[in-house]
Order: C-alpha cells, then structure tokens, then sequence
C-alpha cells in the first residue's frame, strides 16, 4: 500500500520556485483552488452571522454578548476612557484582558456605534474573514509537513470545522484573531530554516525579526500563546543547529521582535496599575475563581464580578491590584492545604479539555444541555488526533514532534484553571492536520485489511494498483522503519 512522506522536503524541493509564497500562489491552478477554499469557509460562517447578528444588539446583561468583558473594556475606549473599565461601571485602567482584538473592536465601535446592530455585523464578518484565511497557513504548514494531498484535506477540513465556524460567527472574542495569527507563525516556524544560506542577509534578518514581531501580536491577543515560545521558536532554531551561528542569530532575532512589540503594552501597564506583566495581570485571579474548594463547574460564576455583586463591590473598593493580590493569598492558600483536591480537579479538567465531559449532575446538564452531543464530537476528534499522532510518530518523529509539542504545551495553563472548548482554537488549526492525518491511517490501515484478504497467506499487499505486488509480511515497526514511498501530489 503506498504510504505518505511525512516530514520536510528537501530545501532544493522548497525554493526551485522562489520565495515562501510563490511556489503555492505563483501557480494559478492552485491559488484558485486556495481562493475557493477560503471563500467557502467564509460563506458558511456569513451564513452562520446572518442569522444571529441582530440578536447581539440585546442589552441584557450589560450588552454581555459583546464579548463581556472586552465589549466593555472597547465601550470604555470608544467614549473616551482609554483602555478601562473591564466591567459595566467605569472602574479606571485595567490590564485584565489583552488589547489587540479589544482595540479593534473599540475602533469598530467608533465607525459604527457602540454596542448597535451595524457594529455587532462588522465585528462577526471580520472574525469569520480571519477564520476563513486561517485555511491558508493550514495548508502551507500541511503541505511543507506531509504533501499536497494532506494539505487540500486540511484546508478544506478547517473550512467545515464546527469549532472554527462557532467560535468565529457566533462570538465575540479574539478566537479567529489568534488562530490566524498561531496558524501563520506555526507555518513559518516550519518554513523559515528552509530559507536558502545564500539569501541576503539583510532580507534574512528582517524576516525572523517579523517571525517575533508576528508572534509577539499573537501574544498581544492572547497571552496564552507565549507558552508556545519553546516551540515556536526554537523548533527552527534545532532545525538550524549544524550552522550555529545562523541558528543563535536567527533566534535572538526572533526574540527581539517579540520583545519590541510586547515592550510597549509592558511599559503602559506598570505606568497604569503599577504592575510588571507583559500582557495582562488576571493569572492570580483565573487560578482562585478555578480553584476555591467549589468542583461543580469548570466556570463558576459567583466568583466572577460581572456575574456576582459581592465581587464586583471588592473589585470597585479595592482596586484591581489589590483586588488580584487578595486573590493570590487566597489561592495560594488554598492550593498548599487542597493539594490532593487540587491534582484531582487538574485531572478532571484535562479529560474535559479533550472530551467536553465535566459532569452528569441534573444541574449542570441543565446549564449545559449540549454535553453529550459534544462529548462523542470532542471525543471522536481527539481519538482521530491521537491515532494521527501514533502513527505521524512512527513513521517520522521530528516531523510529528513540531504538531505535538505545542497541543501537549499550551492547554497546561487550562488544565488548572478553566478548560473551555473555546480556549482550543489557538491549537485548533494543529489539531485539525492531526485529524486528517488520523483519518489518512485510518483509510490506509481499512485498504489493507481489505486488500490482503484476497493476497496468498503470509504476504500482504503494498501496492493500490489494479496488479498489487505480494512481499512478506512485516510488522508495523519494521514497516516505520522502512523510508516510505512518496505519495503522489
């Protein structure tokens, strides 16, 4: 049975067309093919945002669907608060939510009026834009990954991805935004140490500066990712390792690009609230409002503000540092005398990151009626995923090892505090691949079985054609240890 490539191409494979892009969009047939892609992807999320755009415009509960805390935060800015207020009440300056996506959203505000139906269209469109061109980074890094083949399915599984599609047309936040942006830098992690040596240095330079600054954005949306840096960035650099010196300067680029762009938001939040944190302060409150003796839900609502007006008056009288710092005393309390609780409740909450199971509790099914429908959804997609991962590992480890460190790396800040399906998307595009290639190992070992019970005892099929040639069996080890066939692009 003809089995794929999965790993990097050679760099003379790589550049023969030119630069990074133009292999993919310099040929016609493909970019149309890509542009088809897209624009479906952004059909069927248009479709979705046309029917429930108007009911965003509702003002219970503050107008939360406006992305809760971000809408209010993006109110603040509009009216002229600057960037404050991550509650309904104007509070004064706050670093509790990233700013990227909150000042988009503050600028769509401005054009189209806070909280109307006009802006609550543009800021939908626009996330249903960035999940639609998230197919084009999932298709690069697929392809340099395992083969064109591979690549098509990718895209065109993102396109139809029931995650992309809610999270991107039915809510306010900054999921797409930093799916996009993760996409785009996992893919020139994999492309950047295939750049020729004999490139200008300059141009060289500039491009790993760009690869931090990208990542550094990324960051700016959702400070989550930085637990990707290991990967992200270093993951090129190992590739770079028989020339040093290259690798050390490529890196230390790429980290001075991150640094320029998180520096900034740094500077602002130690001026405003007096606090060093390169993005926002919110971690000692995540891990007390997740960890407080309470089990009965992965979301508590009486510990946050909005939700709970004890909280909010503690919030309001204390002031956001102080206000955070109680929390770090309660929790870290908490966690040195629960420690049992606490590795019970981490566990809990890594199957329920991966399946959607929390709990059968009559209450909690009726806050969450759609469990069990996502529980075989989650759970079928995280079993194709680790079937795709055996056999990717099998068969080429350091090719596998760039899709699998970042999916065991980034939920870890999760597992101890809120795991929620709409915190996967930033590694949503990397599950996905792995999906695909499960399904390809699933297709290829149903061929097989199929194939060989027609094949004399003792051999077995490895060829698809209409004359399949008989070799003695092996076993799945010696098969992976043999170089595989290419697959056809």
């Amino acid at each position: 049975m003809a089995t794929a490539t999965i790993g990097v191409p050679p760099v003379e494979a790589t550049h023969r067309s030119g630069g990074p892009l133009r292999g993919v969009l310099g040929s016609s047939p493909t970019s149309r093919r890509l542009l088809l892609v897209v624009g479906v992807a952004f059909a069927i999320r248009m479709a979705v945002v046309a029917i429930l755009f108007r009911d965003f415009a509702d003002p219970a509960g503050h107008f939360e669907q406006f992305g809760a805390e971000v809408g209010w935060v993006a109110r603040a800015i509009a009216l002229g608060h600057g960037f404050s207020s991550p509650f309904y009440p104007f509070t004064g300056p706050t670093a509790l939510i990233p700013p990227l996506y909150t000042y988009l959203l503050a600028g769509i505000f401005k054009v189209f009026g806070v909280y109307s139906v006009k802006s609550a269209l543009a800021i939908l469109t626009l996330n249903s834009l960035f999940s639609a061109l998230t197919c084009i980074p999932i298709y690069f890094a697929a392809r340099l990954s395992i083969d064109a083949r591979a690549a098509w399915v990718a895209a065109w599984a993102w396109a139809i991805y029931p995650f992309a599609i809610y999270f991107s047309a039915a809510r306010v936040w900054e999921f797409s935004l930093t799916s996009l942006l993760i996409a785009t830098c996992f893919w020139l992690a994999l492309r950047l140490p295939l750049q020729p040596r004999s490139a200008s240095p300059m141009a060289s330079a500039a491009q790993w500066l760009g690869f931090g600054a990208l990542f550094g954005l990324a960051s700016l949306s959702n400070p989550a990712v930085l637990a990707l840096v290991p990967v992200l960035i270093l993951l090129p650099m190992w590739k770079l390792r028989r020339t040093l010196g290259y690798s050390l300067r490529s890196g230390l680029l790429a980290v001075m690009g991150l640094l320029l762009v998180l520096t900034p938001w740094t500077v602002r939040n130690y001026r405003a609230l007096h606090v060093i944190c390169p993005v926002r302060d919110s971690f000692w409150y995540e891990l007390w409002s997740a960890n407080n003796g309470d089990p009965s839900n992965p979301t508590l609502e009486w510990t946050h503000p909005a939700s709970n007006p004890a909280e909010l008056d503690l919030y309001l009288s204390h002031g956001e540092t102080a206000y955070i710092a109680q929390k770090h005393i309660l929790v870290a309390d908490f966690l040195a005398h629960h420690p049992g609780f606490f590795a019970k409740l981490t566990v809990r909450r890594a199957i329920n990151y991966w399946t959607g199971f929390w709990s059968l509790d009559p209450s909690y099914m009726q806050q969450e009626p759609t469990q069990i429908p996502n529980v075989f959804f989650c759970s079928s997609l995280t079993l194709l995923m680790l079937f795709g991962a055996r056999d990717w590992w099998r068969r080429d480890r350091l090719a596998a090892m760039a899709y699998l460190l970042p999916i065991a790396i980034f939920p870890i800040a999760y597992y101890i505090s809120h795991p929620l399906m709409d915190y996967r998307q930033p590694i949503e595009p990397q599950i996905a691949i792995l999906v695909v290639v499960g399904l390809r190992a699933v297709k290829q070992r149903l061929k097989a079985r199929s194939l060989a019970k027609d094949t004399v005892p003792g051999y077995r099929v490895i060829s698809e054609t209409s004359e399949p040639e008989l070799v003695p069996t092996l076993s799945y080890v010696e098969l992976a240890a043999a170089p595989p066939a290419a697959e056809p692009l």
